[in-house]
């Protein structure tokens, strides 16, 4: 999916797979913005949609987060992909019935600065059944690169 670096969101829809994303430009290293990703406990610090996450954010690893946009659930997170300081994935379902992927990337600007990426696909068999009760991912997608671009700018 192609995005612009504006942080507003885009969305994509098939029969079996939805699409959500947003990115921004960010004027800090990729260094700075990788540590705010991959550091759990400092999360709900300098992010407004997440109430906390518990566990190491590290390839293989498994992670427990709470989001402001699910009040009271558990989301279990399985690190599948982790390249510092480009691409971090995390996945939880059990494809081909339902699985839900976040992607964050993290690509170099050649004027300094970085460009932040983030992608949710929902996909399989059950996605059509219960689609309709998947909240709007948007305004919690656009206050998350917000809120990054903010703590990145500020301390870098």
């Amino acid at each position: 999916m192609t995005t612009r670096a504006d942080g507003r969101v885009i969305h994509s829809r098939r029969a079996f797979r939805m699409e959500i994303a947003v990115s921004i430009q960010i004027a800090a290293s990729a260094e700075k913005v990788w540590s705010l990703l991959t550091t759990a406990q400092d999360f709900a610090r300098w992010n407004s949609t997440i109430e906390r996450i518990e566990g190491k954010i590290a390839l293989g690893e498994t992670i427990r987060l709470w989001a402001k946009a699910a009040p009271g659930r558990v989301f279990k997170l399985k690190i599948t992909a982790f390249r510092p300081p480009e691409q971090l994935v995390w996945q939880d379902g059990m494809y081909p019935i339902f699985q839900g992927s976040r992607r964050y990337t993290l690509t170099r600007q050649p004027q300094n600065g970085v460009v932040f990426g983030m992608s949710e696909t929902f996909s399989g068999l059950m996605l059509p059944m219960i689609a309709g009760s998947l909240p709007d991912f948007g305004p919690s997608f656009e206050r998350f690169a917000a809120d990054l671009k903010a703590e990145a700018e500020r301390s870098e």
